[in-house]
């Protein structure tokens, strides 16, 4: 007989593969296209930051922090969660510096939820969220939001919740839609929330990305709700440093402890010198930054909206986050995959295949295939080009 080597790939690996994101990336990097694929936010970073970070390799701040961050850092975070969130977090025991948001995600995973508990998504996901929770052998609840609208069925939400439930997972703005939470969605989520004791874990990553006069609301302002609520966000988007890995969480002091172990376990801390850089940030840009950033991609919002209707891609227009989701119909191709391929190759403008924020219908089919996300966080003179492109596809 033959025999059957024990060196083999994990139960969950051959279900997690290399996003459609970095697939799509490394694809328009081969032939030289406009990356509107992955959200590297390329834009110029705000010069405070970059000269704080300089300072602080020069001044020797090359080696680990401490678990949590930098006492600098957490109390600029604890300020801005009080400024513009409206939340209060003891800087030393309630905000934990992370590596990434995505890295507060892991450790809070890690700290709250056992393998077998199911969680809570809405659809359109961020494929991250999903497969952390696949590689943490937890299992995603999938509520499908309304396409276009967004709008939520909450009696569905009621409906999904099991005695396996422990928690939800908010995306607010949301990647890919740019859907923006309510204040009577997150009171109606509140309420299911403490109805079932669950977790709400909030990844407000693009808080300051709105649009339209929208208003960002934390779900952890929302009564009944700061001790459940685990936030998280970061500098990444903000300040235009995706590759510093510079995030953060806030969370009651009950459960800081073993976030914060977690995430040194698996990270150790957060780069130091990006601590400092952010740190900086907080303290030196005020709130009209802010706003000229809002109003600076609504107007790359609205760029790239056009372009797409030029293109006959009809987009859903997102009130926040800074990306679209357009209708890929006329798109040739069997799927969404084929067709973000073939307008990568008629256009040199790199998309993601909405599937891969969707889950599949009791057909079988997933619901994003005829759906393409765009990012417009990018320099002026390569958005023009990528809607130079789409515009003359028509």
């Amino acid at each position: 007989m033959p025999v059957v080597s024990r060196l083999q790939l994990s139960e969950i690996s051959p279900r997690i593969m290399q996003s459609e994101i970095r697939s799509m990336s490394v694809e328009c990097d081969r032939i030289g296209g406009v990356n509107l694929a992955q959200g590297v936010c390329d834009t110029p970073l705000p010069a405070a930051v970059q000269e704080a970070a300089i300072h602080a390799i020069e001044d020797g701040h090359n080696i680990y922090t401490r678990l949590d961050g930098i006492a600098l850092l957490r109390e600029a975070i604890a300020a801005k969660l009080a400024h513009y969130n409206g939340i209060t977090a003891d800087p030393h025991g309630e905000v934990l510096v992370t590596s990434g948001a995505t890295a507060a995600l892991y450790a809070a995973l890690l700290a709250l939820l056992n393998p077998g508990d199911a969680v809570v998504m809405f659809e359109p996901f961020y494929g991250y969220h999903l497969n952390t929770l696949l590689s943490m052998r937890l299992l995603p609840t999938l509520i499908p939001m309304a396409k276009g609208t967004w709008e939520i069925d909450f009696d569905q939400v009621r409906a999904s919740i099991t005695p396996n439930t422990r928690a939800i997972i908010i995306n607010s703005p949301s990647n890919p839609c740019g859907k923006v939470f309510t204040r009577a969605e997150l009171e109606t989520l509140a309420t299911i929330a403490i109805e079932h004791d669950l977790f709400v874990i909030t990844d407000e990553i693009y808080e300051y990305f709105l649009y339209d006069g929208t208003r960002h609301i934390s779900p952890a302002t929302i009564p009944g709700m700061a001790g459940r609520t685990i936030g998280i966000s970061g500098f990444s988007k903000t300040f235009s440093i995706t590759g510093w890995r510079a995030g953060y969480l806030w969370a009651s002091k009950e459960w800081m402890p073993s976030i914060a172990y977690f995430h040194d376990l698996t990270y150790v801390c957060a780069p130091s010198i990006a601590q400092y850089g952010a740190a900086a940030g907080l303290a030196q840009l005020t709130d009209d930054f802010y706003a000229t950033l809002s109003t600076e991609y609504g107007q790359k919002r609205d760029q790239l909206c056009s372009a797409l209707s030029a293109a006959g891609m009809e987009p859903s227009v997102p009130p926040g986050a800074y990306y679209v989701l357009a209708d890929a119909t006329a798109i040739p191709g069997a799927d969404a995959k084929q067709k973000a391929r073939t307008l990568l190759k008629e256009t040199g403008v790199a998309s993601v295949a909405g599937s891969a924020f969707f889950g599949v219908d009791k057909n079988g089919r997933n619901r994003g295939e005829n759906l393409l996300r765009f990012c417009f966080a990018k320099k002026e003179h390569d958005l023009k080009r990528a809607c130079d492109a789409l515009r003359a596809r028509s």
